[in-house]
């Protein structure tokens, strides 16, 4: 077993440091511009969302995980929408936009909502693991990726630090 424990324990300290990917101000990237249509047909741009804390929530229709998340995201969007927070959601679905939209009219999603684009996929991923989050702050710099689910507690402390922040 000791053996084991000098292999394992490089290897445990590479992943976990790969975990973090909280980022300063001074060394998070800018996030890429992106433009995109909601399942209503309205345009979307990174740009147009300067000053706000942007969450990208990345995820589908078949996910648990996304699912259950989803419910946080509703209830954090309708108590901060007014104080700059953006929560997008950007579907995966290969089935298509229609099975999407019926499902946010559902579950009565009230953020926006739209498909992912190969661009993206090219900007903002690889999408290897679903749900992922990622928060970009009022200047536009990613700040944080959040693999796997996220409650609202989680949402809001991110929110109201980056709110915060000159």
């Amino acid at each position: 077993m000791k053996k084991y424990a000098w292999i394992m324990i490089p290897l445990i300290l590479t992943f976990s440091s790969c975990i973090k990917t909280e980022m300063t101000p001074e060394s998070a990237p800018q996030a890429p511009e992106f433009v995109l249509e909601d399942l209503n047909g309205n345009k979307i741009s990174l740009s147009s969302l300067s000053g706000k804390v942007v969450f990208l929530n990345v995820w589908a229709t078949w996910c648990d995980p996304c699912k259950d998340e989803i419910p946080h995201f509703i209830e954090a969007y309708d108590q901060h929408k007014d104080k700059g927070m953006e929560i997008i959601g950007i579907s995966i679905d290969a089935l298509g936009k229609n099975k999407v939209l019926k499902f946010a009219q559902e579950w009565k999603i009230n953020y926006p909502v739209a498909m992912t684009t190969s661009q993206l996929t090219k900007d903002y991923g690889p999408f290897s693991a679903i749900p992922v989050t990622i928060i970009i702050d009022k200047s536009g710099k990613i700040r944080h990726r959040k693999i796997g689910y996220m409650d609202k507690e989680y949402l809001e402390n991110w929110l109201f630090k980056l709110i915060e922040e000159e």
